[in-house]
């Protein structure tokens, strides 16, 4: 499905944060202590650098068009994930494998509602 003009660039950066979701999982399933420290200094990294600002923009930019009723509840979901997401970083920060597992499980089960349910609903609200 073509993407909107406006959403591409959120859309591509999508692909970024499913390969760092990835990466987390084959850091986790290799139970590497050093391979799971990487990991975690990556994600903290890609999360200053990429994922933050890509948060901040759909949250200032974007969510205030969810207004109405019938979208309450992607607003909520992706305001929670953003959230659940930030919270994770304090393990990540310990090299924390669970953290780092739980994290990268959400990354991508996030950017897979974004692409799949709230960006659809986007759309059908840009100009």
């Amino acid at each position: 499905m073509k993407r909107s003009v406006t959403l591409q660039p959120l859309s591509r950066e999508h692909h970024t944060a499913l390969t760092l979701a990835k990466a987390c999982e084959r850091a986790v399933q290799s139970r590497d202590e050093d391979k799971v420290n990487q990991a975690c200094q990556r994600v903290i990294r890609a999360f200053s650098d990429e994922l933050e600002p890509h948060f901040q923009l759909e949250e200032k930019s974007f969510l205030p068009l969810l207004h109405g009723p019938e979208n309450k509840l992607l607003e909520r979901r992706t305001l929670e994930d953003h959230r659940q997401l930030r919270v994770l970083l304090d393990g990540l920060r310990r090299n924390n494998i669970e953290a780092l597992d739980s994290f990268g499980k959400l990354l991508s089960d996030h950017v897979r509602f974004e692409e799949r349910e709230l960006f659809p609903a986007l759309e059908s609200l840009l100009p």
